[in-house]
């Protein structure tokens, strides 16, 4: 039975100690952990880890616990979004047919949390009525109370009342999806625009979120999901990207790549490029794709061990 994928999204990007003990503790269930992407200005860490049905509940539920031990959101600036210390934590079917396994996974995490770790859960994506973590990030975790109080929302397990410290869960299904950030040579402004222009909310590509932000170097940064990656490839995105900023006055700088990426996006920006043989006989993308992939997505490098295909292989 092929495996199923977890990107648990954490928020704590500071500690090291912190980051590895929470990244132990996902892995403590016998699901392997391929990759831990860690950003100090989003005070955020993303954990990408495949296993066994069993294997990756019993991970997600220890690590949400650690998690919520090691983090209090009251001493949290980082500047991305969140409402929970272990913020979102999607199960992802890697297979054709695989999203009832994949539900079932996160509705055994949902209550497990609710009711061993004592954690208010919300759900997502296939399993939450197709509602994004946006819909419950807006404002934060007291607005989240509050529509709580109204009676507008209601969590799917555990209390009625946030933590203060761990705040919610949001425990979602979804398809495989790529997070990506592209720093520009611009206003804030500029990358807000371009935010807008580029996002499916905005008129812009089909199954692409994204926001401008400011880190706290000053960079300003366009950072992105591609959540529907048969309707919008990355190579894509970021060509409209580069023509947005430009109208807007601003220049693409550099290319990062949070977590892994399928060998399918690879290999379409390799063919973008001129690559007519992107994969070999394993369906894994060859030197040549690696670096006309790395380029269309104005990455330094893209080694073989950033796709997902490549670790999955390895299994």
């Amino acid at each position: 039975m092929p495996p199923l994928e977890s990107v648990p999204n954490v928020s704590e990007g500071r500690e090291p100690a912190v980051v590895e003990a929470i990244g132990a503790a996902f892995a403590s269930g016998g699901a392997r952990l391929l990759d831990t992407h860690v950003d100090a200005d989003h005070h955020r860490s993303v954990f990408t880890l495949v296993g066994s049905d069993r294997a990756l509940e019993d991970g997600l539920v220890a690590g949400i616990a650690e998690a919520c031990r090691r983090i209090d959101l009251r001493r949290h600036d980082g500047i991305h979004p969140r409402v929970g210390a272990a913020d979102v934590v999607p199960v992802v079917p890697l297979a054709v047919g695989d999203m009832a396994r994949a539900t079932e996974v996160a509705r055994a995490v949902g209550e497990r949390v609710g009711t061993e770790v004592g954690v208010s859960v919300f759900f997502y994506g296939e399993i939450g009525g197709a509602r994004r973590p946006v819909f419950f990030r807006r404002g934060g975790p007291d607005e989240l109370q509050r529509r709580i109080d109204r009676g507008e929302l209601s969590p799917a397990f555990g209390p009625r009342r946030l933590d203060p410290r761990c705040g919610a869960v949001l425990v979602g299904v979804r398809a495989p999806l790529l997070a990506f950030n592209v720093s520009l040579d611009g206003a804030l402004e500029a990358a807000e625009a371009v935010a807008v222009a580029v996002r499916e909310s905005g008129g812009g590509m089909p199954g692409v979120q994204a926001i401008g932000l400011r880190l706290g170097d000053g960079t300003i940064q366009v950072s992105t999901n591609v959540i529907d990656l048969e309707a919008t490839q990355p190579h894509e995105m970021v060509e409209r990207i580069v023509a947005e900023a430009e109208a807007h006055g601003a220049r693409v700088g550099g290319g990062e790549l949070v977590g892994l990426i399928p060998a399918a996006s690879v290999a379409a920006a390799a063919r973008a490029a001129g690559v007519e043989r992107p994969l070999d006989a394993r369906g894994l993308p060859t030197d040549g794709a690696l670096g006309a992939a790395a380029r269309a997505l104005r990455l330094e490098r893209l080694d073989e061990d950033r796709v997902l295909e490549w670790h999955l292989a390895e299994t």
